[in-house]
């Protein structure tokens, strides 16, 4: 099985990759497996411990990410009783599925993980006060710039441009080696595709009647 070589550096890891298969990442124990071994490299037992499974449990999923080339083998060393132990490592500090090859059926499970994240980050921003302020200043907006109707929600539609800007933006990191951890990275990549959505499109004039963001915006664009 051929992989992805291993790219020695001081700590410098691949920063991204895309996922052209997203399925692979719909399974929350795999994407818990990715989360583990960005921290350190592991076994399949050290990472069975973890997660309190079976180790053939955790060596199938393993397998899948090795057959993906999610994962490869960092190192292997004898263990507590001298049997060989492969230490496993993700081939990327961040994995982004591809929006463009995401099933339908899929859509809503990475739907609510993009949305969840996203709002972190725009608490992170701190781009007006307190959340609920924020959202109904956006809301606002958005009344006053497009057509709204009875069940819009604000956060699945920022939820669902995500989807699409962070396979944009994260293709620009797929060739680039970092140092950052992986929280640091995502944050700074859905930093990024959040200043794409509110300075194009529909969402342009909408982040545009709201001062406090296009002075952020403004700010971010100088840095």
């Amino acid at each position: 099985m051929s992989e992805e070589p291993y790219v020695e550096g001081v700590g410098l890891r691949k920063a991204v990759k895309i996922v052209d298969s997203p399925k692979i990442l719909a399974d929350p124990v795999r994407r818990e497996i990715l989360r583990l071994l960005s921290i350190k490299p592991q076994t399949s037992t050290q990472l069975a411990e973890r997660l309190d499974l079976s180790k053939s449990t955790v060596g199938h999923h393993v397998i899948v990410l090795r057959r993906k080339k999610l994962v490869r083998i960092k190192l292997a060393k004898p263990g507590p009783h001298g049997i060989m132990e492969k230490y496993y490592e993700p081939v990327a500090l961040v994995f982004i599925e591809d929006y463009n090859h995401i099933p339908e059926e899929l859509k809503k499970y990475f739907l609510s993980i993009h949305m969840e994240r996203l709002r972190g980050v725009l608490s992170a921003l701190q781009l007006i006060g307190d959340m609920a302020s924020a959202f109904q200043i956006i809301r606002k907006s958005w009344e006053q710039t497009v057509k709204i109707t009875s069940d819009f929600d604000l956060l699945s539609e920022l939820g669902e441009e995500s989807l699409k800007y962070m396979t944009q933006v994260g293709q620009k990191y797929e060739n680039m080696m970092t140092d950052l951890d992986e929280e640091t990275l995502l944050t700074k990549i859905y930093s990024e595709a959040l200043r794409l959505i509110i300075t194009s499109g529909v969402w342009g004039k909408v982040f545009a009647n709201i001062s406090e963001i296009s002075t952020l915006i403004v700010k971010e664009k100088n840095r």
